[in-house]
């Protein structure tokens, strides 16, 4: 099996805690943040713990409709949270999956560094276009610092 992946990196002020606790909200954030990507995250199964499946429906500002993912981790005391995308137009056609994996990693001055890795597992030889890993990186990046922005807008939330 080919994989493709990318890498996302973005510096906080904010305490490693409260970027964690602020990213276990993303299903309720990010169509608020950014609706243009995501028009909406539902629970289709599950309680919102590890093994809960959501629907993404997509926004027109993406190339897709709709996924579905699975929870693989949340682990407050390492500040991990991962998740794969398994079902839906956003695997393209060529992946069987896509795995997130996101650690916020505390820093020396007291905020922190959001770390996502994106592998896209790919059915075969075919591998997402650098087009496509710039676009989503960039994406990743803008909905993280829109998150940020709406947690420090409203710190009595979190």
């Amino acid at each position: 099996m080919t994989t493709a992946s990318i890498q996302v990196e973005v510096p906080s002020s904010f305490p490693a805690e409260t970027v964690f606790k602020v990213f276990n909200h993303f299903h309720d954030i990010a169509p608020k943040v950014n609706p243009q990507v995501f028009k909406s995250i539902e629970i289709l199964e599950g309680d919102g713990g590890v093994g809960t499946i959501r629907l993404f429906t997509f926004g027109d500002g993406v190339p897709f409709t709709s996924g579905k993912f699975k929870q693989d981790v949340i682990d407050a005391s390492n500040f991990t949270y991962n998740y794969t995308f398994f079902e839906g137009d956003n695997l393209m056609g060529i992946l069987d999956s896509i795995n997130h994996l996101v650690k916020i990693v505390p820093s020396p001055d007291g905020g922190c560094i959001f770390k996502q890795t994106v592998i896209y597992n790919c059915k075969g030889d075919e591998k997402p276009s650098a087009e496509v890993l710039n676009f989503e990186k960039e994406l990743y990046e803008k909905t993280y610092n829109a998150i940020e922005t709406y947690a420090a807008a409203h710190p009595e939330a979190f």
